[in-house]
């Protein structure tokens, strides 16, 4: 496996991948145009970046200028992306759910020049900041509405008609521009959406994100036959390298999913074969198809609980040599009383999804292996362009992230905290010279503030974020996220939140999954007019101390909750309480539920 063509830049990977694929029937993009999937051709492809790299020349953008792009995944992320690295200018990449204030910081910081956004609801976000951004020329809108007069405001359409008069001026200026970009040149800025603090931008070149590319490709088999279903935001450096750059350099078909919203009809829609996403992703369908057996009759769920035990015994079986004939026999009753009917929801083509992003629970891994459907993990950051270690499809080990890609050093400091060196690592972070001192130290080695160890057959195992890690007032560490990945597998749980750093007890903020808990009020007779009602139910309070209690049995009594609060909202992006990729931003939820949380330790010396 690994790349189609040889390449030393972005840039050069997609001449070289658009030139010989030119005469390709199949499509390199699939999106959604009005109701249905179609597809980009490499040629159509190759001719709208062409076409955008003029444009943007027209527009006065040029080598080294620094532009924002805020959008939701759609081929003009990718032709506008490519046709900035042809300019040598850079990506400023912006979360399309950030709020104006945030978006001001990140274009200030970065001292953004142009800014090109998806539609009229991010269109807005800028306008309604351009007094404070003296800096920012012109703001390109990718949807087909005109431009407002009086306003800097250009459509994509506009800009690409531009690109088509300087192209007939001009002939050989791509062909030109594509010799000026160099390995070393700063590609991007990624602004990490951090749990804590304003974000960082980080800095990455082409050889940054060109060898993690080629490391990637030799442990993640995407192949010229493979479809890909894209939803994580492009944005993400994890869905950037992997599901777009790795993807599109190995010949692979790339689909866009609508919205996240929409991921479970575009699964059938699209059929992929591989999917990148994160552990979230897998605890839904898993909560939806448990919730779907409680339902029904009782030979179904006997029948379901069988054939999962059966699942897991074959496949463990299968790894240590050839399964008993008779394993082999109850494994194919499974498969056709059950998994192909879980394969079915994820299009039915699916080879494996690739994990990231967070932890992924060992049960979950070995729930969707025994049903069929290859899981593998990886680990990364975005300062590290990002993978640093993945699962192999034939060496994996479910509650690991794998071992590391070959051109990357990884090893374990004394107070346990995960170091990594390799031609991977940022240039540092973006007029932050003292942050980047913190990250890198003298030798080359990013700290990356997780902790973890190497088991014995030298998987990478993550134990928690080195700031993570809990001192209760005893003086006993606690490590949270294994025990709020235990919670998350409730269905009843869609959010868990655990508190008490510092404190004599642990507690938990809990977003309860209100269709399962809606469910179980019919049930156990609680009647209410609102979500607020039931999460205030003592009925309900009961019945949820109930799976706390049964959750955390095997826990030790400094790592048990032994108080909760319900809340009747989820926590969202928008407020800022979690970020994009559905990691808990612990401070600000913390900071935002004082009163709740402070209520829960009262009267306590």
């Amino acid at each position: 496996m690994g790349t189609i063509v040889e390449f030393g830049t972005i840039v050069e990977m997609f001449d070289k991948l658009t030139k010989k694929l030119v005469d390709e029937k199949r499509p390199v993009l699939m999106h959604k145009v009005r109701g249905e999937y179609h597809g980009i051709s490499y040629r159509e492809l190759r001719t709208m970046v062409e076409q955008i790299v003029c444009g943007l020349a027209a527009l006065g953008v040029q080598r080294g200028a620094r532009v924002a792009l805020i959008s939701e995944n759609r081929p003009e992320w990718v032709v506008t992306d490519i046709a900035m690295m042809y300019l040598g200018a850079v990506n400023v990449s912006i979360y399309p759910t950030l709020t104006p204030k945030q978006i001001e910081h990140i274009l200030l910081n970065a001292d953004c020049s142009y800014a090109i956004v998806s539609n009229t609801l991010q269109l807005k976000k800028v306008l309604s900041i351009l007094p404070q951004l003296p800096g920012l020329k012109k703001i390109v809108l990718l949807s087909e509405n005109d431009a407002k007069p009086n306003l800097p405001v250009l459509t994509y359409a506009q800009v690409s008609e531009m690109g088509k008069r300087f192209l007939a001026d001009h002939p050989d200026f791509v062909e030109k521009a594509k010799w000026q970009v160099n390995p070393d040149d700063l590609m991007t800025l990624i602004y990490t959406s951090g749990t804590t603090g304003n974000p960082k931008g980080v800095m990455l070149t082409h050889n940054n994100l060109v060898s993690n590319i080629r490391a990637s490709a030799e442990c993640i088999p995407f192949t010229e036959t493979d479809r890909v279903l894209s939803f994580l935001p492009l944005c993400h450096s994890y869905e950037r390298m992997a599901g777009y750059y790795t993807a599109l350099a190995c010949g692979a078909t790339i689909a866009y999913a609508e919205s996240i919203e929409t991921v479970r009809d575009n699964l059938l829609e699209v059929k992929p074969t591989v999917v990148t996403t994160v552990p979230r992703f897998f605890e839904r369908i898993h909560n939806r198809i448990i919730k779907q057996i409680s339902d029904g009759p009782a030979l179904q769920k006997a029948i379901f609980h069988w054939a999962v035990r059966a699942g897991k015994r074959y496949k463990r079986a299968q790894k240590n040599g050839a399964p008993h004939p008779f394993l082999l026999l109850q494994y194919r009753f499974a498969d056709a009383l059950v998994f192909k009917k879980i394969r079915r929801r994820t299009g039915g083509r699916i080879k494996f999804f690739a994990s990231g992003g967070a932890a992924l629970s060992r049960e979950l891994g070995e729930f969707f292996e025994a049903a069929g459907i290859q899981v593998i993990e990886g680990y990364g950051m975005t300062e590290s362009s990002p993978v640093i270690s993945v699962n192999r499809l034939d060496d994996y080990k479910f509650g690991t992230v794998g071992k590391p890609i070959s051109n990357v050093e990884v090893k374990i400091a004394n107070d346990g905290e995960i170091l990594v060196r390799g031609p991977n690592i940022m240039k540092g972070y973006w007029n932050d010279t003292q942050a980047t001192l913190e990250a890198i130290d003298e030798e080359g080695w990013l700290h990356t503030g997780d902790i973890g160890t190497f088991d014995e057959n030298d998987f990478l195992v993550i134990t928690d974020r080195k700031k993570h890690l809990f001192v209760n007032s005893g003086g006993k560490n606690i490590a949270p996220q294994h025990i709020e990945n235990l919670f998350l597998q409730s269905n009843l749980i869609d959010q868990f939140v655990l508190i008490g750093d510092g404190r004599m007890f642990l507690t938990a903020i809990i977003v309860p999954d209100f269709d399962v808990l809606n469910d179980v009020a019919k049930q156990i007779r609680v009647s209410s007019s609102s979500t607020k009602d039931l999460v205030e139910n003592e009925t309900i309070r009961q019945f949820f101390e109930k799976e706390i209690a049964g959750i955390q049995k095997d826990l030790a009594s400094y790592e048990r909750v032994r108080k909760f609060v319900l809340l009747d909202h989820p926590l969202t992006v928008e407020q800022g309480e979690i970020t994009p990729t559905m990691k808990v931003k612990r401070k600000i939820v913390e900071e935002r539920y004082r009163d709740l949380i402070e209520k829960m330790y009262q009267g306590i010396k």
